[in-house]
């Protein structure tokens, strides 16, 4: 293919396919290095290629948000998954046994007794039995039992349940993403281990065996990785990188594998115009409170340009002093949340240099339910 990224139709998105290969490898060194299983999120990427890759340096299987994701996964030949999502309703139950019957070695997040219950019901009929994680809540306040006593109460209730057994527990750090400051995460991201690991050693203190230990979310994997007694991290976003993680200080701008191409449609005395608005760029300015990014993505090689406001199909780029864009230029944008962006698209145009290399499709997007 001797296409050049510049020459492709608008909005197009860009994946660097050097700077994700180096992201893979990163996150696979830090887990040997630390002798942890690697088992990361790809609810991010929701490619079967890039998934495939990590496979390939190292991982031990996938994590996913949603069922379909699982099942999109498991279709594909990857079949150790956690769904990081408490399932409960008997539709997605439904799902789950026909994962479970197809040979997937599927575990679920629990994180009630009602749940695991309506588990347990369904999972009488059919003779199977599911690995279940149990999620602790470690200051995020989404989902997730109290850690601690909370969490020995639902793993005794569990043991209590013939069609399920205990493999896990696990937590994710979101709040993270509000840091403000490396000393702020560094102590979120401690507390997320403690929060694990506490809980695992109370169960394991009342004859419940925690055989994983489970912590991940990209701005803490690195130092709640390190934390004794923890044995897995599960990065999602740390595959691409984005403007987000550059302000928490995580990651380089360098370092940053997804952007949006997008073309000048209109140039003002006062802004630019680009062709790529909030159905493209999403209005993600940081899910958990984190302020750091400055507009809605940053426009590589254009300092002076700060993309103000996005309507759907517009994105309204303000300057100082002046710029030199003109009709039809393009111009690449690093997203906010690449997570929101990569699920807007139905595929990734490889880039390498200035040139096109291939396409990959975002297989699992769109996963919604």
């Amino acid at each position: 293919m001797n296409q050049k990224w510049k020459d492709l139709d608008t909005p197009a998105l860009l994946l660097d396919k050097p700077a994700l290969l180096a992201n893979i490898q990163s996150m696979s060194e830090f887990a040997k290095e630390k002798s942890l299983n690697l088992r990361p999120h790809i609810k991010t990427h929701k490619s079967i290629e890039i998934a495939n890759l990590q496979m390939e340096h190292g991982a031990i299987g996938l994590t996913t948000a949603k069922l379909e994701e699982a099942e999109v996964m498991a279709d594909a030949g990857i079949t150790d998954i956690l769904v990081a999502y408490p399932v409960s309703s008997q539709v997605k139950i439904e799902r789950a046994i026909r994962l479970l019957q197809k040979g997937t070695d599927l575990k679920l997040a629990v994180d009630s007794l009602e749940q695991i219950k309506l588990l347990q019901k369904a999972l009488e009929k059919t003779g199977h039995t599911i690995e279940v994680w149990i999620k602790v809540n470690s200051g995020l306040n989404r989902c997730g039992v109290e850690p601690g006593e909370d969490a020995v109460e639902l793993a005794k209730a569990v043991l209590f349940l013939s069609q399920l057994r205990i493999g896990g527990i696990f937590t994710h750090a979101g709040h993270s993403y509000g840091a403000k400051n490396a000393e702020e995460l560094k102590h979120i991201a401690l507390a997320e281990a403690e929060a694990v690991v506490s809980s695992a050693e109370a169960c394991e203190k009342a004859g419940i065996p925690i055989p994983v230990r489970s912590v991940g979310s990209t701005p803490t994997y690195r130092l709640a990785g390190t934390v004794d007694g923890i044995t897995e991290v599960r990065p999602g976003n740390a595959v691409f990188f984005d403007s987000i993680q550059v302000g928490l200080g995580v990651a380089k701008r360098e370092e940053c594998a997804l952007s949006v191409l997008a073309s000048v449609v209109g140039v003002y005395k006062d802004r630019i115009v680009l062709d790529s608005g909030s159905k493209t760029l999403c209005l993600d300015k940081g899910a958990h409170g984190l302020d750091s990014v400055k507009g809605y993505g940053f426009v590589v090689d254009h300092p002076e340009l700060t993309i103000e406001r996005l309507s759907e199909e517009h994105g309204v780029a303000v300057f100082e002093n002046s710029s030199d864009l003109r009709l039809n230029d393009k111009v690449r944008i690093i997203p906010n949340h690449a997570c929101t962006v990569a699920n807007m698209f139905d595929e990734y145009t490889l880039v390498e240099g200035d040139r096109v290399s291939g396409q990959w499709k975002v297989d699992a997007r769109g996963m919604r339910k």
